[in-house]
């Protein structure tokens, strides 16, 4: 007989009553055709992004800058320059990374906005 093996976090997630909220944030990535460092990230960190703890938290949208502008992001301030990662949760933004400066650097500036985010949202609810 197979034994269902669920992860705390999410059982006390889901006990509290915040399964939904855990997957309010998500990562807005501002980008444009022809970006050769969006390029770039999506080389060395798009493909993973969704399978990572980050990704999980906070889901990947991506978001041209030559399109019109989502009536949901009408709070979050524009970019002419592209690639720009907004972390947002319910039409808040609790910080944006400028530019790709490489994966040495892009995962620990990503964990700094987490760190932003309710504690719920990031799934740590022991404050």
């Amino acid at each position: 007989m197979e034994e269902l093996v669920l992860r705390p976090i999410a059982v006390a997630l889901a006990l509290a009553g915040f399964a939904s909220a855990a997957s309010a944030a998500e990562l807005i990535m501002l980008e444009q055709p022809a970006c050769p460092w969006c390029a770039r990230w999506d080389e060395e960190i798009g493909v993973a992004y969704p399978k990572t703890e980050e990704g999980r938290i906070a889901p990947l949208r991506r978001v041209s800058i030559r399109d019109p502008w989502p009536a949901d992001l009408e709070g979050i301030p524009r970019e002419r320059f592209t690639p720009v990662f907004v972390l947002v949760s319910d039409g808040k933004e609790y910080g944006r990374i400028r530019g790709y400066p490489g994966a040495d650097f892009f995962w620990p500036m990503l964990d700094e906005l987490i760190a932003r985010l309710p504690p719920a949202e990031r799934g740590d609810i022991s404050q």
